[in-house]
């Protein structure tokens, strides 16, 4: 009963657990992905010392309101902690304890300025340990971000405490706040590269200025998990063909100069993924959208998408859309207005340059106000944008389709990447195209572009001809000694010396730690029994002395009898502590312990994953009784059954009525001889019977009891003379039987069983009678059977007064 009770609560909590996640599913997949959504875990460490004033503070804590209501606040999305320091940090807002918007905005704003000296480096310390070390979302890897903001020069260590957070994962923004803060200290708590974790401003009143700064920065954090190789360091951003393994799906070809290389994509390549794959939690609210292509032929007249993100249904989203039927640019993202996306459209001149057939970087800089389209690194045209709201990311990411179809375009590609960074917009350039800044000389000299701002470097030439052979230089100095060279391998064993002399005795050391207790050493060996000593002269008996010391151990006596047992003596006194054995050696491992307490039961742990099927368990213990159930119908005859052995002999019955007499029934066939029966009750004298007809001889039975004496019958009639029997095999001579008691003479009686005398038809002698058939029992090999008292003699003659029944028993005379 236990074990299906056991049984049904596992089921029970798969199906609510299957329940919950579809539910959760079915949330994500009607839920739109962005830095709003992002799991993430938020501290402001805020310096509260007295340089900072109540007035400053104030701005502060409304500082903190505006960047909060950026962000979903939950359990599953966004949770904040606050943490204000002056001396002594202390928890203004333990991390996750208000699960709601307004919750956590009347908890900023009931804040109180504590005032105090400055110890950054503590504060640091304290909301490691005391709210991401405490955080149970910390190991499953949400984003761990704080920041802190301070006004002045700390008054304790700050690397070390800053660096010991980042060992545990933990990515800390540094915003400094008027002149007196120091720019090294401010490095030493920001993570690298300091340009994208590290801000000054002038005074508190300018922190708003950097508020949408720094709610990208956070936001680039939890959206953009990895990072893009660029020239000047890295940049956290999406490598688009990186991600679709572009590599290993198309065949690459000549780039856009001499020794780089291109991607030559085809219609048989589809260049699709799942959005999940790309990205996750959705992207960020700017960021840079960069790629560097060239397409030919009747592609110059189509209209096709060169990037686009599409819903589980297949509406674009989002969507970067090359028109070559009027020669423009199409930008489509999401909004907030009815009809879920919006679209601009680049119309002006130089962007037409996109549909020469060579090489170009298209750039797009994306901003929650607008968006601005570059082309070669030249800025072509900005369009205003919609605020935009966050992706579905249940459908799939394409590259290089035709609008409104799944078939891949023909293009060649060497970039297509986004940046989450904004600012990389400035540092981006087309170096790749060749002749953008009129000094190269490699690429085509058509291009009708403006130098860029910062010139590139111009992209090296084909290799030049192989110059003629320099003379042989002279003969140069000697050079230094070079480092030593590493350890060389192990040598061959020596062979053994020959051992040294044995050197002095040294001091006697320290005591050691007493050791363990050894075990219980072997006994020894007995001595030898010393000589008695011969007996001395008999002395006078003197007075009774006062009690004497107690002698010394004599030699021992001889045995002697063991005496009976005494009673139990009273405790004696304890001896003095004996001097400390030396230390024993190592004692074996000692007997395991018992088995401790069953500890306290654990939370209840997230149900996991369906395991393999087990193999099957052992018997269950047997159930209890059940109730005893109605009766059944009664079943159809069973089939006939084996015959059964022979059962063990009844007792003998009561003497039955006389019965009728009978007709002579037909002579039946012989049957097995039967084992003897038990002596019956005595009958009835039974009526006489017709005279029947001279029955065949039977075997004779076991000798019964003498019946008692019957009365005269009548003179039967003589039967005709029978065949003389075979003589019989001599049997064993019987064991002598004990002499009975005389019995009284009895009359002679009719019997259809009569036995056949010796020689002619004359009636039996009583003294020398034997049976026509000698029965099967009484063979040699039946000898144990045969009764002590009916014994087989020499002459065939059984001994004793007997007589047949009409089972052919023989019964013992009375």
């Amino acid at each position: 009963m236990g074990c299906k009770t056991r049984s049904m609560h596992c089921v029970l909590r798969c199906v609510c657990f299957m329940l919950l996640h579809l539910s959760c599913t079915a949330q994500d997949e009607d839920m739109r992905f962005s830095c709003k959504t992002v799991a993430s875990d938020l501290v402001f460490i805020l310096d509260g010392s007295w340089s900072v004033a109540d007035v400053n503070f104030e701005i502060v804590k409304r500082w903190l309101v505006n960047i909060t209501t950026s962000f979903n606040i939950g359990q599953k999305f966004t949770q904040i902690g606050v943490v204000q320091y002056s001396d002594d940090p202390i928890i203004n807002i333990p991390l996750g304890k208000h699960l709601h918007i307004k919750d956590l905005i009347r908890a900023m704003e009931s804040i109180d300025y504590m005032g105090g000296n400055t110890r950054t480096g503590t504060a640091i310390q304290f909301a490691s340990d005391k709210l991401f070390n405490l955080s149970e979302r910390g190991p499953n890897g949400v984003a761990r971000i704080a920041v802190v903001l301070t006004d002045g020069k700390s008054q304790d260590e700050v690397k070390a405490a800053a660096d010991a957070a980042r060992r545990r994962g933990i990515i800390i923004f540094a915003i400094g706040v008027g002149s007196e803060t120091e720019g090294a200290e401010l490095n030493a708590i920001g993570n690298k590269p300091s340009s994208n974790y590290v801000f000054y401003v002038d005074d508190y009143k300018a922190i708003s200025k950097i508020r949408e700064t720094i709610r990208q920065k956070l936001c680039e954090e939890t959206v953009c998990p990895s990072s893009i190789s660029v020239d000047n360091g890295d940049v956290k951003g999406f490598d688009i063909l990186q991600y679709l393994n572009l590599a290993k799906k198309v065949k690459k070809t000549q780039g856009s100069f001499y020794g780089s290389k291109a991607f030559q994509v085809t219609s048989r390549v589809d260049l699709s993924e799942s959005t999940t794959n790309l990205f996750p939690d959705g992207l960020p609210p700017s960021y840079v959208f960069v790629s560097t292509l060239r397409y030919k032929g009747s592609l110059l007249r189509e209209e096709w998408d060169l990037w686009r993100v599409q819903t589980n249904n297949g509406k674009p989203q989002m969507a970067v859309t090359l028109n070559g039927f009027e020669r423009n640019v199409k930008f489509t993202t999401t909004s907030v207005a009815p009809g879920d996306t919006q679209t601009v459209v680049f119309q002006q001149e130089p962007s037409k340059k996109l549909f020469d057939e060579n090489w170009h970087q298209l750039r797009l800089l994306v901003t929650e106000q607008d968006v601005t389209l570059y082309v070669d690194d030249l800025e072509i045209e900005t369009m205003p944008l919609e605020p935009p709201v966050g992706i579905f990311i249940n459908g799939k990411t394409q590259i290089g389709k035709y609008v409104s179809k799944e078939t891949t375009v023909p293009f060649e590609i060497m970039k297509l990447r986004i940046y989450c960074d904004p600012e990389q917009n400035n540092r981006e350039t087309a170096c790749e195209i060749p002749g953008v800044d009129g000094k190269c000389a490699n690429g085509p000299g058509d291009i009708d572009v403006d130098p860029t701002p910062e010139p590139c470097t111009c992209p090296p030439g084909p290799p030049g001809l192989q110059g003629m052979k320099g003379e042989a230089g002279t003969m140069g100095n000697p050079g230094q000694a070079g480092p030593a060279g590493a350890d060389g391998k192990p040598g061959v064993p020596g062979n053994r010396g020959i051992p040294g002399p044995q050197g002095p005795t040294g001091t006697e050391g320290r005591r050691g730690v007493d050791g363990n207790k050894g075990e219980q050493g072997r006994p020894g060996d007995s001595g030898e029994r010393g000589v008695p000593g011969l007996p001395g002269p008999l002395g006078q008996a003197g007075e009774k002395g006062s009690m004497g010391l107690s002698g010394g151990s004599g030699l021992a006596g001889k045995d002697g009898q063991v005496g009976e047992k005494g009673a139990r003596g009273f405790s004696g006194p304890a001896g003095h502590p004996g001097v400390p054995g030396l230390p024993g050696r190592d004692g074996k491992n000692g007997v395991p312990g018992q088995i401790g307490q069953k500890g306290e039961v654990g939370a209840a742990g997230i149900p996991g994953l369906d395991g393999r099927e087990g193999h099957p368990g052992m018997p269950g213990v047997p159930g209890n009784e059940g109730q005893s159930g109605t009766k059944g119908e009664d079943g159809l005859p069973g089939p006939k059954g084996a015959k059964g052995s022979t059962g063990t002999s009844g007792d003998n019955g009561l003497p039955g009525e006389p019965g009728s007499s009978g007709q002579p029934g037909p002579k039946g066939s012989k049957g097995e001889s039967g084992l003897p029966g038990q002596p019956g009750v005595p009958g009835q004298e039974g009526k006489s019977g017709d005279h029947g007809g001279a029955g065949q001889p039977g075997h004779p039975g076991m000798p019964g009891l003498t019946g008692p004496k019957g009365q005269r019958g009548d003179p039967g009639e003589r039967g005709g003379e029978g065949l003389r029997g075979e003589k019989g095999a001599m049997g064993i001579p019987g064991n002598h039987g004990s002499n009975g008691s005389s019995g009284q003479k009895g009359e002679p009686e009719r019997d259809n069983r009569r036995p056949r005398s010796e020689g002619t038809g004359r009636s039996p002698r009583p003294a020398r009678t034997i049976w026509a058939d000698r029965p099967a029992w009484a063979s040699r090999t039946e000898r144990g059977r045969w009764p002590s008292w009916a014994t087989w003699t020499r002459g065939e003659t059984w001994k004793g007064d007997v007589q047949a029944n009409n089972s052919g028993n023989m019964q013992r005379g009375t």
